[in-house]
Formats: C-alpha cells, structure tokens, sequence
C-alpha cells in the first residue's frame, strides 16, 4: 500500500459511512485526503468523531458537474474513490428520480473529469452487490452475470455501470495508460460509526442506547454480511492493481466474504447482543408492510482472490464483536474512544490480514 503515501487521494462522499473509515485508513497509509461531499448524512456520524480526518473538506452536490469537475480539476489527484450515493433502499422507493440522478448522474460527474483530464489519476467507482439481476439463486453472482434491480435502488446502481462502461468504452479506454478505472461491487456492510436509517445494525444500536429493543421486520433475510474494512482493503487493493498495470483496466470486482458467511438478520443481531448484555430485539415479521427487498444474495468473488490476490479476512463472529464494541464504546464512552478504536481496529485488520495472508498490505 506504499502507493497511497504522499499522494493526493479524492474520496466522495467522504462524510458517509464507508467513505469516512476509508478516509481514516488512507491517512493511516500518508495520503493527502480530498473529501468531496453535500453534507454530513447522519446524527452523529462517523465523519464528525474522526474530528478533520480529510485535508480538504469540499462540499458539492455530486450532481452538479462543473462544480465537481471544477473542484477537481483544483487539487488534481492522484487517486479517485467514489463513493458519493444515495444509499438507503427505503429512500429509493420514497424518491427513486434522485436516487437515478445521484447514482447514476452523479457517477458521470466524475467520469465527466477523468475524460477531460490530462494528468494521471487511477479511480475506483464503488455501485453495490444490488447493481445484479437478482434471481435469488442459491450460488454468487460473477461479475460477468447480468445486471439489473427490480427496485429503484437496485435499478440505479445498474444504471451507474451502464454509464461506467459507456465511459470507459468511448473515452477511458484512449486514456490509457494514464487514466485508468475500476468498479468495486459489495454490499451488506457493518461496523462501527454507521447510523444511517433502515439499517439493521443502526437501528439495534440506536435502540439499544435508550434500552429499548429494536423491532425487526424482516429477520429470515440472509446477507452476506462484512465489516466495513473488508470492501475497503478490496477497494485499496484495486486502486493499488490499476497504478502498476493496466491489465484490470475498466473491469469490475465483487468484494464480499466467503459463500459460508451469509448469515440471517437474525443470526447477526443474536450474535452482536452477545458483546453487548442485556439487550434484545422483537420480531415484527408478521404483518410486515416495508417496501420488498431480496431475501437471498450471494457473490462469487473468485476473479479477486485470482487477480488481486483479495479475499476477506475477518469471520462472522469477528464482524460482529468489532462492530458492537466499536458502538459500546462510543455510546459507554466517548467519541474521543470511539475515534481511537476506528484507528485501532484499522491496524488491528491490517496485522490479522498480513498474518492470514488474506490480501497484500
């Protein structure tokens, strides 16, 4: 990961909750860290305990091209992570017009840059496992499998490859080697500093703070459930794989834990409680009236073991007592602790990573 030192390193949607930890992981590797965002999407947020973790702090509506091309056309990175989403399916369905104008419009904004840019920049364009037609069959989703979404979030996300993949077919490809892209697909993300609505593990914690027990809607739904470092070293290592060769250029990577890893919302709320005493949830299953969502997911991510030498590192059980004790602590004692166990836990993966092998540090 020496790449990153020294080098000038754009994150969108930096304010949320993949792209904070992202930005706190990246300072840890000696980047210069530009945040571009709208606003802080949560409160409290993750952003807010890590206290001035970015360098430059830009606040855009992705949606507005020349300002986003404008601002980093200003800094000139080296790296692009875009993470920049509307990310909450509920929302999806409440206002699926912006939910398609951010995640897919947005994504162009960016592209907009790197097709007008005559520098060198590698970037990373982050959708979701949902940018899959989702079929619920029993075996993972290869990269190669159609894309799709029978709901709007879903929808947006397959948008959003379409018009990577238009890029990159029309403008990229004639860049090379000095621009050079990448897609990252993962999804069902957990771990401390998340507290976005409809979300199970937000909405446990936030419960859980007052003493009261969190209702559960859907608790047979299975995921294949990761903490947040495990996308985001695959993220790393794709950014890391485009600087030295352009063999991977404009492909995409799913990032996910093990097929054996997918687990039911059940099964991930009764293993969290166990780090955290004396709380409980209730079943609200029946009669359930939420928007539908999928009940079986899975990824195959083969290409990246094969290819970037990627797979995840931490086990369920793992995933679930770092995420408790990262809100146990910020909740028992304070952001400052809080702020402390993000880095923490950051390092804690990359030692477990270099002894498990699990992706090249």
């Amino acid at each position: 990961m020496d790449c990153f030192k020294n080098k000038k390193v754009l994150v969108t949607g930096h304010t949320g909750f993949k792209g904070s930890w992202l930005c706190a992981w990246l300072k840890q590797l000696g980047a210069e860290i530009i945040g571009m965002s709208d606003s802080v999407p949560s409160e409290p947020a993750h952003f807010e305990v890590l206290d001035g973790i970015v360098d430059h702090d830009i606040r855009v509506d992705i949606r507005n091209k020349n300002e986003v091309v404008e601002n980093i056309i200003k800094h000139s990175p080296d790296f692009i992570f875009h993470l920049a989403a509307q990310p909450i399916v509920f929302d999806a369905y409440n206002d699926p017009f912006e939910t398609f104008e951010v995640n897919a419009m947005g994504t162009a904004s960016v592209l907009e840059y790197l097709r007008n840019s005559s520098g060198e920049c590698n970037a990373v364009f982050i959708t979701s496992d949902k940018c899959y037609d989702n079929v619920e069959w029993t075996y993972g989703y290869r990269e190669s499998d159609r894309l799709g979404g029978k709901d709007p979030y879903s929808g947006s996300k397959g948008a959003a490859e379409l018009v990577i993949k238009s890029y990159f077919e029309s403008f990229i490809t004639k860049l090379a080697p000095k621009i050079k892209i990448g897609v990252g697909r993962a999804g069902n993300v957990i771990g401390g500093g998340d507290w976005a609505p409809f979300r199970i593990v937000p909405d446990c914690v936030r419960s859980w703070s007052i003493d009261e027990k969190p209702e559960i809607r859907c608790p047979q739904a299975t995921r294949p459930w990761q903490h947040v470092l495990e996308p985001l070293s695959g993220y790393l290592a794709l950014a890391s794989e485009l600087h030295g060769s352009s063999k991977h250029n404009g492909e995409a990577f799913n990032f996910g834990p093990p097929a054996t890893q997918n687990h039911s919302v059940r099964e991930l709320v009764e293993e969290i409680k166990l780090h955290w005493v004396g709380k409980d949830w209730l079943d609200k299953s029946e009669g359930n009236q939420m928007p539908a969502e999928a009940g079986l997911l899975k990824l195959c991510c083969d290409k990246a073991l094969h290819e970037l030498n990627w797979q995840a590192t931490l086990t369920f059980k793992e995933t679930a007592k770092w995420t408790a004790d990262w809100y146990r602590t910020f909740y028992e004692s304070s952001s400052r602790d809080a702020r402390d166990l993000t880095k923490s836990q950051i390092s804690q993966y990359m030692q477990i990573a270099a002894h498990r092998k699990t992706f090249k540090i």
